[in-house]
């Protein structure tokens, strides 16, 4: 049956091998690169949490005990990108406020890099 007997033609549709193969190689790359940033955000945000929480702790505490606090939770948490001597401690109107920035290197393959800088503050 060709189109001129029926009254509506349909196309088909759908992609081409050519295509198909094309998109899942763009979806894997993203896959990927997905799967190795994914961690380093991860544990920007578990960085972020505990340099929080570690200054409204130690809110009036000397930049001594806020080192000693950091470095407690540093090690419950499992954070080793940055140590208590890494971080930036001051005060603003009487609290403490803990800042920190680091750059991560993620090898995506072979001689291609990520370099992401990180960077926070317990009052952000």
């Amino acid at each position: 049956m060709n189109c001129s007997q029926r009254p509506i033609c349909y196309r088909q549709r759908g992609l081409s091998m050519v295509t198909f193969l094309a998109v899942a190689v763009v979806l894997i790359f993203v896959a990927i690169g997905g799967m190795k940033i994914g961690p380093a955000y991860m544990e920007y945000a578990t960085l972020k949490k505990t340099v929080t929480r570690v200054a409204s702790e130690h809110r009036t505490g000397s930049v001594a005990d806020v080192r000693k606090g950091f470095d407690a939770q540093a090690a419950i948490d499992s954070i080793d990108v940055i140590g208590a001597r890494d971080l930036e401690i001051s005060k603003e109107s009487g609290e403490v406020v803990i800042s920190f920035a680091y750059t991560k290197k993620l090898p995506l393959f072979r001689n291609v890099s990520l370099v992401i800088e990180f960077a926070g503050a317990s009052n952000q």
